[in-house]
């Protein structure tokens, strides 16, 4: 199989010129892009995530303006866009401003994937567990392009975040993402077995679980390690361990992403990730923790699989930066990966998925922007 082409401009500079540091790469990059025979009179949705609340380790506006000026340069009507959040409005596209994100900065206006109230989007059926539906955010469906500017870092549901989480749950409604993550589980509560004795919450070391204040188990699988100690250390044997179902959400990530990119033509698609500030959490939890791993570069192509496989393959465990976990925190010994070592997720999954469902090749070669 041919070798799918990812492009990279890395963190590392040979002299100190701002011609040779990271955002004078990107505008080199993006000038080797056919972006004027994709834009060109069409209208396009850049999308991003903007973070919450105190985060600040999300993509700088310095380079979604780069970016932006590029598309319109190349004839492109574009839009910057992101969720609405109807219960916070320091998330996403309600709090932009507060993080750099505003029209006068980055060049254009900023839009909300799904309209002001989360309800404009296309109904897309598919079958896979309790996973029947697909609500396709109006304002994405309605683009000719799509730019996937993504930010990527670890995620406890799906190992990492990147060119397919930022689709599979950022061009969706909100109801959709709730349907995805309801694909999560692996650990079964016995209610009859379960005397409430409350030591597989006090034997947590990642406080991934409660009692609700209706008595019952609740388990917050996002930082969950599947470690089974609480399985473990029941003295009921009220928990029961049925596999790792994480797999599971990472294939509705992958269904999602399939949908949002069935409504664009094949040559209309482009991934961005940038592989600055990857911490161990997803920029939606509204704060910012430090550095799993230097900086390491902005990474583009025009295949999903091979782009996110790319940004794996580069972040290494050997890398980890003292203070970039919570203290007292160790990583796991086991796991093919730092975010694995970290989340107990193998983030490789998703790649498989995506391949399986058809979403590009992970083979690829890298082409180094100097």
């Amino acid at each position: 199989m041919e070798k799918s082409i990812v492009k990279f401009a890395s963190i590392n500079f040979k002299k100190l010129e701002a011609s040779a540091t990271l955002p004078a790469k990107f505008e080199r990059m993006l000038a080797l892009l056919p972006l004027k025979e994709m834009v060109e009179g069409k209208s396009v949705a850049l999308k991003m995530h903007l973070g919450a609340n105190l985060g600040y380790t999300t993509i700088h506006p310095l380079f979604a303006k780069i970016l932006v000026k590029a598309l319109k340069e190349a004839g492109g009507d574009v839009f910057i866009t992101d969720l609405y959040h109807r219960n916070n409005n320091d998330f996403g596209i309600r709090g932009a401003g507060n993080r750099g994100y505003v029209e006068e900065i980055v060049g254009c206006k900023l839009v909300p994937v799904a309209g002001a109230g989360d309800r404009y989007y296309y109904s897309k059926k598919v079958d896979f567990k309790s996973l029947k539906e697909i609500q396709v955010a109006g304002n994405i469906h309605d683009a000719e392009v799509l730019i996937d500017f993504s930010h990527v870092k670890g995620h406890g549901a799906a190992g990492f975040g990147g060119a397919c989480k930022n689709i599979a749950m950022g061009c969706v409604t909100s109801e959709t993402r709730r349907e995805v993550h309801a694909l999560e589980g692996g650990i079964v509560w016995n209610e009859e077995l379960c005397d409430h004795c409350e030591t597989c919450i006090k034997e947590c070391r990642y406080k991934a679980n409660k009692f609700t204040d209706e008595g019952k188990y609740e388990l917050f699988f996002h930082h969950c390690t599947y470690c089974q100690h609480c399985v473990e250390v029941c003295p009921t044997n009220a928990l029961t361990f049925t596999g790792k179902s994480f797999i599971d959400f990472q294939k509705g990530l992958a269904i999602a992403t399939d949908e949002v990119l069935k409504t664009f033509d094949k040559d209309s698609v482009y991934y961005i990730n940038i592989l600055l500030n990857i911490t161990m959490l997803c920029d939606c939890w509204g704060f910012s923790t430090a550095s799993l791993v230097p900086d390491i570069g902005i990474m583009a192509s025009n295949d999903i699989a091979a782009i996110d496989k790319a940004s794996l393959d580069v972040i290494k465990t050997e890398n980890l930066l003292p203070g970039s976990l919570p203290v007292g925190r160790e990583l796991r010994k086991e796991g093919k990966h730092l975010f694995e070592k970290v989340w107990g997720k193998d983030p490789y999954s998703l790649i498989d998925e995506l391949e399986k469902i058809g979403l590009g090749n992970s083979n690829y070669i890298i082409e180094e922007i100097e």
